[in-house]
């Protein structure tokens, strides 16, 4: 893995482990709103990190790594070789347990509607999609950590891994609102494919 001496300590990304959980769900929360701390848009803090961390760590461990300063866990990047494949299996066992659990959660606070609409009926990934770039990932730094390199070499490290598991490309999705980061990925070889709800990106590997 990527490593660098900083002051702060030793920099490295390294894979994630389930005692990473608690870092992945604040770190999902205060990236959500737009790469911005979205604490107050939500009455449960673990919301976003239920729909966009969590499941990845537990589901797909071997392509979960987490950025750390030696003390701090700074970003995560995780993802999945096969997007419809990992689909299925959420849909066998880690919903399941979500619904029954949230079955009579009302929402709170403005954000909060979408996590449960999420969890209740979640995103699909189109065939189409899957069959060009059946991989994909997802990737949030702390401020702090960011514009240093090591959002990139995240991603790398990531799109490395999904290429030894056999995915030939892979993409992702960037909130509408989030627009200022595309030229960041298309330095690194993504382009536009799609755009509706999201922005979506994507690149063979």
């Amino acid at each position: 893995m990527t490593q660098a001496r900083t002051e702060a300590g030793q920099w490295r990304i390294r894979p994630a482990h389930r005692q990473d959980e608690p870092a992945l769900f604040d770190i999902c929360l205060r990236t959500a709103d737009a790469g911005a701390d979205a604490s107050s848009l939500f009455g449960d803090p673990r919301y976003p990190g239920l729909i966009w961390a969590v499941p990845y760590l537990i589901h797909e461990p071997s392509h979960a790594f987490v950025l750390t300063d030696g003390t701090r866990t700074l970003g995560y990047v995780v993802g999945t070789p096969d997007s419809l494949a990992f689909e299925e299996r959420l849909e066998r066992e880690w919903w399941p347990g979500l619904r029954a659990g949230y079955a009579l959660r009302h929402p709170e606070r403005a954000s909060d509607q979408d996590i449960l609409d999420r969890i209740r009926e979640p995103e699909r990934t189109s065939p189409d999609r899957a069959a060009a770039y059946p991989a994909h990932l997802h990737v949030n730094l702390l401020p702090e950590a960011q514009g240093q390199g090591w959002g990139r070499a995240m991603i790398e490290a990531e799109m490395a891994s999904l290429k030894a598991s056999g995915a030939p490309a892979v993409h992702l999705g960037i909130s509408l609102a989030n627009e200022k980061v595309v030229p960041f990925y298309v330095k690194l070889g993504f382009r536009e494919i799609a755009r509706d709800q999201a922005i979506i990106l994507g690149r063979p590997l």
